[in-house]
């Protein structure tokens, strides 16, 4: 007899969801308590269903659980930064240059970068901006490799909504999934890999430069602000 995974009941996903969202735009800061009586008097939900969404988000890493300090949203720093990021280089730009080659459709890609364009907010211009990235590689006909890029896909989301509050550069970035997506159209895969690669790496250079007179390779852009 084989046993199904069991589904994660509606209220923690509810109250999963509903946390992640604010961590992803801004409405939860790094480093800020997330306390299980408070979230679940906000939400109207008992302590399980909190704990076990908080659990699911220390796995995903975008919350931290400490024996002393309770849970806190994940400091973004550059080692943690770049790391993720290097995730992103290594893996993206394949699956993306593999998705185009393979001449999948671009509809979800257009809509995403529709989205992104009319935002009224930056909440709202990061979740399209998620969506663009994930259009583009999931199709890469690999699923490992889509499920890879998932698994690091909320924590960049994270290191680009800090870096964004820091130094807003969404205006440039939009102009490179501009041009990501005409080569993706025009079928130039090895071009679209280039330009996706130069994309991300031009992000964190930006956001978390190099610099041999910091005072730490893993201060937070949050010092700064």
């Amino acid at each position: 007899m084989t046993f199904a995974p069991s589904p994660i009941p509606s209220r923690t996903q509810y109250v999963l969801e509903a946390i992640k969202h604010d961590i992803l735009t801004g409405g939860l800061r790094p480093g800020q308590a997330l306390v299980e009586t408070e979230l679940a008097s906000r939400f109207g939900v008992s302590k399980t269903p909190v704990r076990e969404a908080l659990k699911t988000l220390a796995g995903s890493g975008l919350v931290v659980m400490s024996q002393y300090k309770g849970v806190t949203v994940r400091m973004v720093d550059a080692d943690m930064a770049r790391a993720v990021y290097d995730v992103r280089l290594l893996l993206e730009p394949e699956a993306v240059r593999r998705a185009v080659a393979s001449g999948a459709p671009l509809d979800a890609a257009h809509e995403a970068l529709a989205r992104a364009a009319g935002a009224e907010d930056p909440a709202e211009r990061s979740l399209a901006n998620r969506a663009f990235h994930r259009a583009l590689y999931l199709p890469c006909g690999n699923p490992l490799l889509g499920r890879m890029l998932d698994e690091v896909r909320d924590q960049a989301a994270l290191v680009s909504t800090v870096a964004w509050a820091a130094v807003p550069s969404w205006e440039r970035e939009a102009a490179e999934h501009g041009e990501i997506l005409r080569l993706a159209a025009a079928g130039d895969a090895d071009g679209a890999r280039r330009a996706v690669h130069a994309h991300i790496a031009s992000f964190v250079e930006r956001a978390f430069p190099v610099n041999p007179l910091e005072p730490s390779a893993g201060s937070s852009l949050l010092d700064s602000e």
